[in-house]
């Protein structure tokens, strides 16, 4: 599979571009919901649930930014029979899934399970009120760089093996290669 498809982009869009949302600093929009998740306990909820906008709204954009980008390259293609519409949303579909995995969704479940496991073995084996309130939240934060990797790793295998395969399979049946370009 081609290093496009892998990036959430499809036969139009060349390989080897940096992407501006997963190999710039925007990544870390992403990993918001992930402070917030650290912080729950600690911030006014409104400050918890704005972190998951945030971080949805980057995904959203990274998956906007691909079916622009993937329409802009298949609209200006005489070598692809491909529409430019069509190629566009499954870019759209295929980023938004890796994101919404990758930098949404596991991520945040980690963050809260670990900031949750701490709290309780603290409340246990702790009676300083300090370390009892922000240790968690430390530990949840201390997580976030070593856990980015082999998320991203494992995304992209369930992305490869499992999710695309049969997405192919389902827009193949949709809308062929052949069918009237937009």
């Amino acid at each position: 599979m081609s290093d496009s498809i892998k990036d959430g982009n499809t036969s139009c869009v060349p390989a080897g571009d940096t992407d501006l949302f997963r190999d710039t600093p925007l990544r870390f929009l992403g990993y918001s919901n992930e402070l917030g998740e650290a912080f729950k306990a600690l911030v006014p909820r409104s400050i918890y649930f704005a972190s998951y906008g945030v971080a949805a709204a980057y995904v959203l954009s990274d998956a906007s930014h691909k079916g622009g980008k993937e329409f802009s390259k298949c609209s200006a293609s005489t070598v692809d029979n491909t529409s430019p519409t069509f190629s566009a949303s499954k870019a759209v579909v295929d980023t938004a899934i890796w994101q919404g995995l990758a930098s949404v969704a596991i991520p945040g479940y980690f963050i809260n399970k670990v900031v949750s496991t701490v709290s309780i073995v603290s409340q246990k084996h702790l009676t300083n009120p300090q370390a009892l309130r922000f240790l968690p939240a430390t530990v949840g934060l201390a997580c976030i760089p070593f856990i980015i990797n082999p998320i991203d790793k494992l995304v992209d295998h369930f992305m490869d093996h499992l999710f695309r395969p049969q997405f192919h399979k389902l827009t193949s049946l949709i809308h062929s290669p052949t069918d009237e370009l937009d």
